[in-house]
């Protein structure tokens, strides 16, 4: 799949997402081949290195440039659930009505709180839906205490609790209200699903290389780790009346709804004023600020424990504040109990000599 064909750009015309004059011309798909991964994280224990995740990093300047790369940022891949801002973004161009919880709901990737199934539940009712229509796949609830309890009082797997019921949940309302077809809704040739295309080709600045899908049944774009960066930045940077700025205002204030009290990527964003960031499945992560700096993360082994050390050894080439990372830069590695060691960022994620796209950054540093 490249450039989206006439019929989706005529529609997203219709939609008022931009003018001839605006509109961006995405580049080629990237290259679908064997990433070249670098080593990114050690998994130290007694000081012995145990272990090494491999993968890939980009950190963008606020202009757009690449202030940092190591590993393969131009290989096509799978951002899993790290794309659904940009699939928010996608679904208030086609006229999704929500801002504040719910919109970031829609960008989430839940625990399974309370709050989330009724927030998921408020959405449906909006379109004068119910859970019976959702087209997810049934799952318990993502984090750990709450799926305990779930299981507890003898719940089973449901779409409402599985981890993207938001992001559906908003789908159906918008192909509601556009009169679209509900029972397909997921179908990659779907208005819906196609507008959403455009819109990933539209923020990455590139065509997408293959469609799959997603663990929730959802279709999935491929995308190189620098159309992703690029597409958190410009989410990240734009204007309060936008979609773009829309979906980042919401992340921005109600990270507990993007995805759980407890977890890291909601901590992160309370610990770093303006940043938005999401986490994806396989060892995928974005982050983003105001300004348009940017970092985009793949563990090449899917390794969750190393993708938020690598984060914040990312991040602390944006010039952010060493102490407001502090608590992400290491996974503790435990043994009879007690943390015997962690998991590192490699030297390679080292920061260079200041640059003066930013402190602490150099331009284009591929060790």
């Amino acid at each position: 799949m490249n450039t989206p064909d006439h019929e989706s750009t005529t529609m997203s015309t219709a939609l008022g997402r931009t003018d001839d004059a605006t509109r961006r011309t995405p580049a080629e798909p990237p290259a679908i081949r064997e990433p070249r991964h670098v080593p990114l994280a050690h998994v130290v224990r007694g000081g012995a290195i145990e272990g090494v995740h491999h993968g890939s990093v980009v950190v963008l300047a606020a202009d757009g440039r690449v202030a940092f790369q190591t590993g393969d940022i131009d290989v096509a891949f799978y951002p899993r659930s790290a794309l659904k801002p940009v699939q928010a973004v996608a679904l208030l161009r086609a006229g999704l009505p929500l801002d504040g919880e719910l919109l970031s709901l829609t960008a989430a990737s839940h625990s399974g709180q309370p709050r989330h199934l009724d927030g998921a539940r408020r959405i449906l009712d909006r379109a004068g839906l119910t859970e019976d229509d959702l087209r997810n796949t049934p799952d318990l609830p993502y984090g750990a205490a709450e799926r305990d309890a779930w299981l507890r009082d003898g719940g089973e797997p449901t779409r409402l609790a599985q981890n993207c019921s938001g992001k559906h949940a908003a789908m159906l309302l918008t192909a509601q209200l556009r009169g679209w077809p509900l029972r397909d809704y997921l179908d990659p040739a779907h208005p819906l699903q196609r507008v959403i295309a455009e819109t990933v080709a539209d923020l990455t600045g590139q065509g997408i290389a293959r469609v799959s899908v997603d663990g929730c049944g959802a279709p999935l774009f491929s995308v190189s780790l620098r159309g992703l960066a690029t597409a958190a930045a410009r989410i990240a940077s734009g204007a309060m009346d936008t979609p773009e700025g829309r979906v980042a205002a919401a992340l921005r204030a109600h990270p507990d709804m993007a995805s759980g009290t407890d977890r890291d990527v909601a901590r992160l964003m309370r610990a770093v004023p303006g940043l938005i960031a999401k986490d994806g499945f396989e060892g995928v992560q974005i982050a983003a600020l105001p300004d348009g700096r940017a970092v985009a993360v793949k563990i090449a082994d899917g390794a969750d424990r190393a993708r938020m050390p690598v984060t914040a050894a990312a991040l602390a080439h944006c010039g952010i504040d060493p102490g407001a990372l502090a608590e992400f830069a290491t996974t503790p590695v435990y043994g009879g109990g007690a943390a015997v060691g962690g998991v590192h960022p490699t030297d390679v994620l080292a920061q260079p000599t200041p640059d003066p796209l930013f402190p602490g950054t150099k331009e284009d540093r591929t060790p």
